[in-house]
């Protein structure tokens, strides 16, 4: 079996941690994750992606056949053809086998109740025979994009986005452009939480919002319905966008 021993992985990263004199929090900055998934690491509970790989050996000043070894290799150490082989399977192995958090079941489960909230806010509005193009718009739109990226957003980008300064994310009928912010898989995984909880918040703020204003203060709803629509767009979705992708690029 070629596998990678999570707890002898994670007791050499913390020993190489610790030599380095960094804690879980400074390791953790430098390669833009949480420093509880460090944590999570050097306890054996878990591995990490395949992707940290090369910034994770970096970190630790060691080699990434040193890292999948749990070892240091040593200075006259010459690694013949069934070594090779090995590790080669080990890495193959351990790309399969890495432990993947499974939250496609709760996104599924958070838009159908997120839609459901929308679309009954929707026929309460259509009950008191006001149904604003703006809440169409948005049931419309973000119950399609919601889906797209609750459910069918894949958690990693190809690995040409990390080669290259690409600025645009494409998927099939999704675009996205962050203009000068470049979009990679250090920054993605943040800009994917932006984009669903916008999609889901909007979903059921939005109807909710005008079904307040509808019954409490219509006679200035027709008045802030786009400029609060506009607000919601560019501050709720725009600029944290570019904020989260400035911050981890």
């Amino acid at each position: 079996m070629f596998e990678v021993d999570k707890q002898k992985f994670g007791a050499f990263v913390a020993a190489l941690r610790k030599e380095k004199g960094l804690t879980q929090k400074e390791l953790s900055a430098r390669l833009y994750i949480s420093d509880k998934a460090v944590s999570k690491w050097e306890t054996g509970i878990s591995i990490p992606d395949v992707a940290l790989l090369i910034p994770l050996s970096e970190a630790l000043g060691v080699s990434v056949t040193e890292l999948l070894n749990c070892r240091r290799a040593e200075p006259a150490e010459a690694m013949d053809p069934g070594q090779v082989e090995e590790l080669v399977k080990k890495t193959i192995r351990y790309s399969e086998e890495r432990p993947r958090r499974d939250i496609r079941g709760t996104n599924i489960l958070i838009f159908l109740l997120c839609a459901l909230a929308a679309c009954w806010e929707g026929w309460l509005l259509y009950r008191m025979s006001c149904f604003p193009p703006s809440v169409r718009t948005v049931l419309i739109l973000c119950g399609l994009f919601g889906f797209y990226f609750m459910v069918l957003a894949k958690d990693r980008l190809p690995a040409y986005y990390d080669e290259n300064r690409i600025t645009a994310f494409s998927d099939g009928p999704v675009r996205m452009n962050l203009g000068i912010v470049p979009i990679h898989n250090r920054n993605w995984p943040h800009l994917l939480k932006v984009l669903r909880v916008w999609s889901m918040a909007m979903l059921v703020l939005w109807p909710g919002l005008c079904l307040l204003a509808v019954n409490f203060a219509p006679g200035l709803y027709a008045a802030w319905e786009r400029p609060a629509l506009l607000v919601l767009l560019l501050g709720g979705l725009l600029v944290p966008l570019w904020i989260v992708g400035k911050k981890y690029q």
